[in-house]
């Protein structure tokens, strides 16, 4: 899932009454962590691609106008979900990353059109204005920038490791940075070569696709279902579901497939000239590569080779949701580069989402892990996308009524790619007499607490955050990371047995955990329950924004939990603030005032912040900060490349003592920029912008003068 701002403006439409950028923003961003950490890490998606790709693209474009709430935590500056507890983190040495989407002819055109500019020649075709203007001056494309083009497979992205021609190490994408370590997993892929052929490098990292053929999926599934075991959604689910048993005897019984289309590390030759010419060579070494690939110029090559694919693709053996395009060259993808989190060099050109018609026999609502209520359409079954689906989301109550959604209605159903689909509009003409509107309830159909829409905001939700079971693995995996309690152990699996099993409810349950207790679960040691329970006992004493943070209130990061502990300086005094003193905490708005006095006004949320105290868990105190301006209040600065001696958060933290704010991308509104060795795009915008550059050494100097350093 990737992003595209013309796919915002389809289907991710704004809540009524939000009243600031930020808000949208920080609704945008846990939507997107949700949506992620279900498609990537539990391969169980809850939108459409194309929904997805709608969110991604709002926060893209708003994070663009406002670079100011651009955060290192973003979605944007990150891919993809974190990796599963169950298998090994493997950092990868080049990042693999994702790719921006486009959607229409004209997304097609301008990537052709910023891909020449980039590379300092005139667009092919600059007065082009609709595809067919483009494609009546064709013949100008002689001196058009050259691409590769690929197909876009509905499978999971590996990367695999050859050393001196051996497979050493297959690891998934994970967020980007570091992904599983499936390699038992992967030999068992009779496609992909345990030793490649002639004479390979040094090392040789082969970025690609693994997958199954429609074909084998199909067997697969009648197998499964003969032996009475859970057949699976789609190909791609099938092919996620198999990498990941912990079983490679499993794994080996699964008929896998893999695709070669990209590099990683690369030692011990000369890398390719072009693109094309590694796919190539790869093949030779042994390694599958798809033949369903062209060399073209242009976009009017571009979008021929897109046209041709998607006639051919009901009759393509595997599923592709679109086709890739990069410039060809490596070299001229190395002057292009990357923005954020996607290489500016490439394009994922996405098929439109696939529709049908059905019934709402029913609209329910689900809780989120995060405590948001949303309306699920139960559908008649329908066929639509090569799998039969049976509910839909309705996303929110605003859009239930925008799209004046009744039981009993006939809805257009679209899906794209994805398990759940989206209910795109009402066919009014086929309204029955009997349809009836949906009310949506008062209280959480989980845990019966009360369920509260804020001011400008579109989803309602649970405030049982610390209580309600279907919020419970989530809080406490929050409560437990290392940017908040810091337990170590206490990850995704440990998690699930010990909310399934009924031991833990909230998190003050935890901290009466034994090493008996905990060694009696599955896959779990002695050894392991006593290192855990030794985390448990050393996150007693956290520091009060950590506390703070740790207890997951709604719009309350990091950053605002720091804030809320220097200018309180104690947990009581946080807990007891009316809105109008919470409002005098910096960067404290209404919304977010509101929110923090609703969740202290929750006697079930301060049971369990009792219980913790009562269980040990005592943060650091202090006496409230002074009230007079900190040095560099109003002063930003952004941080880029590698400092000699400080790392990035160390950094940060200096300069947010002083007041200053950190922000992550450089504009006008700039103050200093602080760049380090390998500083890249950051440097080169501040440069043209006028903005102050200095080093590490000017940075603590400037401290010094305000007496911070």
């Amino acid at each position: 899932m990737t992003g595209n701002t013309r796919g915002a403006q389809a289907s991710a439409s704004a809540p009524a009454g939000v009243s600031s950028p930020a808000e949208r923003v920080q609704w945008l961003r846990e939507e997107l962590d949700r949506h992620s950490y279900q498609y990537y890490v539990l391969d169980a998606p809850t939108i459409p691609d194309a929904e997805y790709d709608a969110l991604f693209g709002e926060l893209q474009a708003l994070e663009t106008e406002h670079p100011e709430l651009l955060t290192d935590d973003s979605p944007t500056q990150r891919v993809g979900g974190a990796p599963l507890a169950a298998f090994d983190a493997v950092r990868h040495r080049v990042p693999m990353l994702s790719l921006n989407n486009g959607f229409e002819d004209e997304d097609v055109i301008n990537f052709d059109r910023r891909c020449a500019q980039g590379l300092g020649r005139a667009a092919p075709v600059p007065a082009a204005e609709t595809p067919q203007d483009l494609f009546s001056q064709a013949e100008q494309i002689d001196s058009a920038v050259e691409y590769a083009c690929e197909l876009k497979f509905d499978g999971l992205a590996m990367s695999l490791r050859y050393e001196n021609g051996k497979l050493v190490q297959a690891a998934t994408r994970g967020d980007g940075e570091t992904g599983e370590d499936v390699t038992a997993n992967v030999r068992t892929i009779k496609a992909i070569p345990l030793k490649l052929r002639g004479d390979a490098p040094e090392v040789l990292e082969v970025r690609g696709e693994v997958f199954m053929y429609r074909e084998d999926f199909d067997r697969l599934n009648a197998r499964q279902a003969e032996a009475g075991e859970k057949t699976f959604v789609n190909p791609r689910n099938a092919a996620a579901g198999s990498l990941r048993q912990l079983d490679p005897r499993i794994t080996a019984k699964r008929p896998l497939s893999f695709f070669a289309y990209g590099i990683g590390e690369l030692r011990g030759v000369d890398r390719p000239v072009t693109h094309s010419v590694m796919l190539d060579g790869f093949a030779r070494l042994g390694l599958p590569v798809c033949t369903e690939r062209r060399v073209v110029k242009g976009a009017p090559g571009l979008l021929a080779f897109y046209r041709e694919i998607g006639e051919r693709r009901a009759q393509l053996p595997y599923d592709i949701d679109g086709v890739v395009y990069k410039v060809n060259a490596l070299a001229e993808q190395e002057q292009l580069g990357f923005v954020s989190r996607a290489p500016r060099f490439a394009l994922a050109h996405k098929f439109p989402a696939q529709e049908m018609t059905t019934i709402v026999e029913d609209i329910e609502v689900q809780v989120g892990r995060t405590g948001a209520i949303t309306p699920v359409a139960r559908l008649a079954p329908v066929f639509v996308g090569g799998v039969t689906v049976t509910n839909a989301t309705l996303h929110n109550e605003d859009e239930v009524r925008r799209k004046d959604v009744h039981i009993g209605d006939t809805v257009i159903v679209r899906r794209a790619g994805d398990v759940i689909p989206e209910v795109v509009a009402v066919v009014a003409e086929r309204r029955p007499d009997d349809a009836r509107a949906f009310v949506m309830p008062t209280e959480c159909p989980v845990c019966g607490s009360h369920i509260e829409k804020l001011e400008g905001e579109a989803i309602a939700r649970c405030t049982g955050g610390l209580i309600c079971a279907a919020q419970r693995k989530q809080a406490l995996l929050h409560f437990a990371q290392r940017r908040a309690m810091d337990i170590e152990g206490l990850g995704d699996k440990l998690v699930e047995q010990l909310v399934d099993q009924g031991i833990v409810r909230t998190p003050a349950d935890l901290y009466k955990l034994g090493v008996m207790k905990l060694s009696a679960l599955d896959r779990m040691a002695e050894k392991s329950a006593a290192n855990i329970v030794a985390a448990i006992d050393g996150s007693r004493t956290p520091a009060l924004n950590r506390f703070i943070f740790a207890l997951g209130i709604r719009h309350v990061g990091e950053s605002t939990a720091k804030d809320l502990a220097k200018h309180f300086g104690r947990l009581q005094a946080v807990m007891d603030a009316d809105e109008a003193a919470l409002l005098e905490v910096n960067d404290v708005g209404p919304v977010v005032a509101q929110s923090i006095a609703n969740f202290f006004a929750e006697e079930h949320n301060r049971q369990v912040i009792e219980d913790l105290l009562a269980s040990g868990v005592t943060p650091s105190e202090s006496e409230p900060a002074a009230r007079a301006p900190a040095p560099f209040a109003g002063k930003t600065f952004v941080l880029t490349g590698t400092l000699p001696t400080l790392s990035r958060e160390a950094a940060k933290e200096m300069l947010e003592a002083a007041g200053a704010k950190v922000a992550g991308s450089v504009s006008k509104n700039t103050d200093y920029v602080v760049a380090g060795a390998e500083a890249g795009s950051k440097l080169e915008k501040a440069q043209a912008l006028g903005v102050a550059v200095i080093d590490e050494d000017g940075m603590l100097a400037l401290l010094r003068e305000v007496g911070a350093g």
